[in-house]
């Protein structure tokens, strides 16, 4: 038991000091703080999925149904978030932009290009290698992603089931 509580009071302080973040952005950008400002900030931080900014407000409209939160305010904290690095997106071209929230643990992709899904992984043995690689050729890292494109399991049953 004493392991839930502390998980959920160190999930209470992540979310405070992301808010605290959060506000701090808006009074430099001159913007308002909203409560739907927040709601979208604070969906994106109880999501484990990739959000593209339609499913990230289908879901704003299904958890606070009363709160009128229009799809140009979703895009627009979406874009503020994104250049401030509070939260990073994954680009599939015309299909759009996939969302998570920045402060995540490191981790990589794998992203089906049938169904759009994303898995998150991380490997230490390619993370290892690829600071191995950055020093051998005198390379300091400050940041990366990896992005592996491919099918997923689920599509590559269907295309053989046809």
């Amino acid at each position: 038991m004493s392991n839930v509580i502390t998980n959920f009071n160190q999930r209470t302080i992540e979310y405070e000091q992301l808010l605290i973040d959060f506000k701090a952005l808006l009074k430099k950008n001159s913007l308002k703080f909203t409560i739907q400002r927040e709601v979208i900030l604070e969906t994106l931080y109880d999501s484990d999925e990739h959000l593209t900014p339609e499913s990230l407000h289908k879901l704003i409209q299904e958890k606070f149904p009363d709160l009128k939160t229009g799809i140009a305010t979703v895009y627009r904290t979406l874009s503020l978030l994104e250049d401030s690095d509070m939260v990073t997106s994954l680009s599939f071209g015309a299909q759009g932009k996939k969302y998570e929230l920045g402060a995540k643990n490191h981790h990589d992709h794998l992203i089906c290009m049938e169904c759009g899904d994303i898995t998150e992984f991380v490997d230490e043995q390619i993370e290892g290698r690829q600071e191995h690689i950055a020093r051998e050729l005198g390379f300091k890292i400050k940041d990366h992603s990896m992005q592996i494109y491919g099918n997923c399991k689920s599509c590559q049953e269907k295309q053989i089931n046809k």
